[in-house]
């Protein structure tokens, strides 16, 4: 089976860092056109959950950033963000250094996708958000556990919060401007405990399955915070007879947490795939991890009202040959996207991905994992047998600042930020520009590094397990 993969430039943060990144690692791959005629399934790494529309800071105040560049003033505090289908969150940043672009869209995302995933102090950060405003929205009492003398505005505790937020999340150097905002950071920052990462508000384990027609396929287990969530059967339902059910073969039209759902296909069913779709209204918890596709900064739930989640799955099905059921995530650890392949046919299941050919045993399943540079996009297709592609795409945004060196400091969001005692900035603030004058430099290098690209990225990390009956 033909495979391709296109990674459009490597981003960096810094006008500078963009272009002197993008012409030292040339991390753009090799496309390998996919076979004609086969219909393709687009998708992300998204695993389900909320998904929102980031509307900008809301309530905040004033925060000074030192480092080797100087000092520089931005905003900081709440952002606000509209869930699609329903509901209101409040977020703060935990990616100081990368900007916000506006009316981006956000999907909740596991911590292992994140730089959260690969930072020992995550789990302080979610003790800053729980012990803090907005989830402590008494004020008096905050500002007494504090210490902090004539109380606290809410600008102050906004500011406060996410300036401990970005010590432990970016490494930063950074005081809030506001005297009383600075004590309750300090306050947080010392008082801050390790707190384990919050589950899902809704996933789905088992979201790519594959089978015989006449069999039931699955199990998809739902996983969710919810009271219960609804299940819609494929949009073509009707035609294709493909029915969801439980366990016993009858409909399923809602389930709860532990619920195991079954794609039931019809044994003169031709060769094919379909999609069932769980959701829910539910309140997200506090510490789940908001990422976007569009290259802007990573934050992580502070407040979320009633809000709707979502999540899907799919079957595919085969009277013969291999079968695969292909699902891909991202993986902050290893810097990299793993795809795991489970193949339940009676045949190997073989594909080429960068050059590189994989072979997944009848019965078996393999996990790849394709490195990645940081703030790489990645864009690739796996087609399986009877004409199904599977597409992948989306961003690795792995590292903070902290993490990287030379990088020069763009931050923030609405309102743009100042520098310090009057000096000019050294950048152009991405937030409000969307762009910096590198750009046409870094696509321009990008498409010079085609050929380069596809020799870079290696496969590593295999694993293969035999498939639970």
């Amino acid at each position: 089976m033909i495979s391709s993969f296109s990674v459009p430039f490597t981003r960096r943060r810094g006008a500078a860092r963009l272009a002197a990144g993008t012409l030292v690692s040339g991390l753009v791959a090799a496309m390998v056109v996919a076979t004609a005629g086969t219909a393709v399934a687009d998708g992300t790494t998204h695993q389900g959950g909320a998904t929102a529309t980031i509307g900008g800071l809301k309530t905040y105040g004033a925060a000074v950033v030192h480092d080797d560049s100087g000092d520089q003033e931005v905003s900081a505090g709440l952002f606000e963000m509209s869930v699609e289908g329903g509901g209101t969150l409040q977020t703060y940043c935990v990616d100081l250094y990368n900007p916000t672009q506006k009316d981006a869209q956000y999907h909740e995302t596991p911590w292992s996708g994140t730089s959260l995933g690969v930072n020992r102090e995550a789990g302080r950060i979610r003790w800053i958000l729980q012990n803090s405003y907005p989830q402590v929205n008494d004020l008096a009492s905050l500002a007494k556990k504090a210490g902090v003398d004539g109380g606290l505005t809410e600008q102050d505790a906004a500011a406060g919060t996410q300036v401990a937020i970005w010590r432990y999340s970016d490494g930063a150097d950074v005081d809030a401007v506001d005297p009383q905002a600075e004590q309750l950071a300090d306050y947080l920052q010392k008082a801050a405990r390790d707190v384990a990462e919050p589950e899902a508000s809704l996933t789905l384990d088992g979201s790519a399955v594959s089978g015989r027609p006449g069999e039931l396929l699955g199990p998809v287990t739902v996983r969710t915070n919810a009271s219960a969530v609804t299940v819609a059967p494929p949009l073509d339902a009707a035609i294709s007879g493909v029915r969801i059910v439980g366990k016993d073969g009858k409909d399923v039209t809602s389930a709860t947490d532990g619920s195991q759902l079954f794609f039931d296909v019809p044994a003169d069913a031709a060769a094919g795939s379909a999609q069932l779709t769980v959701q829910a209204s539910t309140t997200v918890p506090v510490g789940r991890a908001f990422t976007s596709e569009s290259r802007s900064q990573t934050q992580i739930l502070a407040g979320s009202s009633e809000s709707t989640v979502s999540a899907t799955a799919t079957a595919t099905w085969a009277e013969k040959g291999a079968l695969p059921a292909l699902s891909a995530a991202k993986n902050c650890a290893v810097s990299g996207v793993d795809i795991t392949a489970v193949n339940q046919g009676d045949e190997d299941f073989t594909f080429d991905l960068m050059g590189i050919r994989h072979t997944i045993p009848a019965g078996t399943s393999r996990t790849v994992t394709i490195p990645l540079q940081e703030d790489q996009a990645y864009d690739f297709t796996i087609n399986g047998p009877q004409s199904i592609g599977n597409r992948f795409t989306g961003v690795l945004d792995c590292k903070t600042q902290a993490d990287e060196t030379g990088v020069t400091t763009q931050t923030l969001a609405e309102p743009s930020p100042a520098t310090v005692g009057g000096t000019t900035p050294t950048t152009t603030n991405l937030a409000q520009t969307g762009s910096s004058h590198a750009t046409p430099l870094i696509a321009g290098t990008a498409i010079g590094l085609v050929v380069i690209g596809g020799a870079v990225l290696l496969l590593v990390g295999r694993k293969e397990t035999e498939v639970r009956e």
